[in-house]
């Protein structure tokens, strides 16, 4: 499960950043056809992670108290779990989906409307379910990893679901636009300052990157369509589960 973990850190920060190599590319993988196009793409986040969103959460992290940052997280984490409980009843996981469903309840009113995370202290399991998922529950393959520009590693199955993310995605309806805006900016900083220690795992983890976080995103997304992993790789604020 340590493992598992890790993995899982490892590939959100290549979500988030790419970390693309000039590696030995001889290793060809059937299940991703798209490699040289992949390849770019990593390169092209790895660019842009490393002018502006890693240096920017990394001061986020340093400079904003904890208790703010602890705040943020899991106010954005509460809003996830409503589209999570929603996937959950559409895998047929009735168990999740209501657990997912009294998880914002209780954060939205006992945790000062998602600041303070009172149901993972009571033991309610934060799941993370989002319809890519739910389509490989449903038997639809995941097709060729795809690497996409500013969101990072995927398939083709995910790929197709990002839109019904979207949609799913409270914060989506937020106004006015600006605050809706601002909002999506500060998320994606607290995530990016979630997975520093990762990203640091990551540079030393393996001759070819890119080959490295595919193989671990690829376990990983395989991992959550059986169910054995589900749980957010940053659901805790300034450290990551390899830490734990």
């Amino acid at each position: 499960m340590k493992m598992t973990m890790r993995l899982g850190s490892l590939a959100m920060v290549a979500a988030l950043s790419g970390c693309a190599t000039t590696g030995n590319t001889s290793n060809s993988n059937p299940q991703d056809p798209l490699e040289g196009f992949n390849r770019a793409m990593f390169s092209f986040n790895d660019t842009l992670d490393k002018v502006a969103l890693k240096p920017v959460a990394t001061a986020y992290r340093s400079w904003l108290p904890s208790f703010v940052q602890t705040g943020i997280h899991n106010f954005f984490g509460n809003i996830g779990d409503v589209w999570s409980s929603v996937n959950g009843f559409l895998q047929g996981n009735v168990a999740d989906g209501t657990s997912d469903v009294m998880r914002v309840a209780v954060n939205s009113t006992l945790g000062l409307g998602g600041l303070l995370d009172i149901s993972s202290e009571a033991g309610l399991q934060k799941h993370n379910k989002d319809f890519g998922q739910t389509l490989g529950k449903w038997g639809i393959g995941s097709g060729p990893y795809l690497v996409l520009p500013l969101f990072g590693p995927s398939n083709i199955r995910d790929t197709a679901a990002l839109p019904v993310d979207f949609y799913g995605d409270l914060w989506s309806y937020k106004y006015p636009v600006r605050w809706r805006n601002t909002g999506s900016v500060v998320r994606l900083i607290d995530k990016r300052a979630n997975l520093l220690d990762a990203g640091d795992l990551l540079e030393d983890a393996a001759l070819d990157k890119y080959q490295f976080v595919r193989d671990a995103y690829t376990q990983r997304r395989q991992s959550q369509i059986k169910g054995d992993d589900d749980s957010d790789a940053t659901d805790k604020p300034g450290k990551t589960k390899s830490d734990e």
